[in-house]
C-alpha cells in the first residue's frame, strides 16, 4: 500500500501534464506487444512454411510447393504462392521477380504497420513532460508573487521541484519507448531478409532447373541428330 501512496503522491506532484503521458505510454506499450507478438508469430511460420516447401523446391516438384503455399496464411506462403502462380504460365525470370517484387512490396508494409507511431509517441511524451514542467512553473512564479517575501524561497524550489517531476516522467517514458522502436524495427528487418532470402533462393532453384531442362533438350536435340 505504501508503493500505491507514493505512486499517487508521484502523479500528484507532477500535475496534470503526468496523465497524458501516462495514456501515451500506455499506448505504447500496448503497440510494443502486439508487434512483438505478431512478428514472432510471423518469423515462426515463416520458418515452418519454408522448411516445408523447400524440400519440394529443390527437387522440382513446384505443383506439391504450389499446394502447399495455396493453403497457407504466412507472408512467406504468400510470396511463394505469387512466383508459383507464374512459375507454371511464363518462363522468364525477369517476369516472375517482377510479381514476387509486388508482392514484397504489399506484404512489407503490413510487417511495418504501427512501428513508427513509437517514435512520434517518444517525442510526444518528452514534450509533454517540458510542457507540464513550463506549466508547473508558471504557477509557481505567479503563486510567489502573493506570498510573504521570507517564504518566497521556499515555496519557490518546493514548486520548481514538482514540476520537474513531470520531465522526469516524460523522459522515464520516452526513453523505453525509444528502446522498444529500435527492438522492434531491427525485429522488423529480420523478417523482411528472411523473406528476402526466401525469395533470392526461389529464383535461384527456378533458373536452375531450367537450365537445367535446356541442357537436357540440347542433349537430346544432339542425339537425334546423330
Amino acid at each position: 500500500m505504501e508503493f500505491v501512496y507514493m505512486v499517487v503522491r508521484f502523479f500528484e506532484a507532477g500535475g496534470p501534464f503526468m496523465f497524458p503521458i501516462l495514456l501515451v505510454a500506455a499506448v505504447g506499450a500496448a503497440i510494443t506487444i502486439e508487434r512483438y507478438v505478431t512478428l514472432t508469430l510471423v518469423k515462426a511460420r515463416n520458418q515452418n512454411v519454408w522448411s516445408q516447401v523447400q524440400p519440394a523446391l529443390v527437387s522440382g516438384d513446384f505443383d506439391k510447393a504450389r499446394e502447399m503455399t495455396s493453403k497457407g496464411d504466412s507472408a512467406i506462403a504468400q510470396l511463394l504462392n505469387i512466383g508459383l502462380a507464374r512459375q507454371g504460365a511464363v518462363r522468364r525470370r525477369e517476369d516472375i521477380e517482377i510479381a514476387m517484387d509486388e508482392g514484397m512490396i504489399e506484404i512489407t508494409p503490413q510487417l511495418e504497420k504501427r512501428t513508427h507511431y513509437l517514435a512520434t509517441f517518444a517525442n510526444l511524451a518528452t514534450l509533454l513532460g517540458l510542457l507540464g514542467t513550463v506549466s508547473g512553473l508558471i504557477h509557481a512564479f505567479g503563486a510567489v508573487a502573493t506570498v510573504n517575501p521570507a517564504d518566497k524561497a521556499n515555496l519557490l524550489s518546493a514548486s520548481i521541484s514538482e514540476a520537474m517531476i513531470c520531465t522526469a516522467f516524460g523522459l522515464m517514458t520516452a526513453v523505453p519507448i525509444v528502446f522498444a522502436h529500435a527492438f522492434l524495427q531491427t525485429k522488423t528487418s529480420e523478417v523482411v531478409a528472411s523473406l528476402e532470402m526466401a525469395f533470392v533462393k526461389f529464383l535461384n532453384v527456378l533458373t536452375e532447373r531450367q537450365a537445367a531442362q535446356t541442357q537436357s533438350r540440347r542433349a537430346l536435340a544432339q542425339s537425334g541428330q546423330e
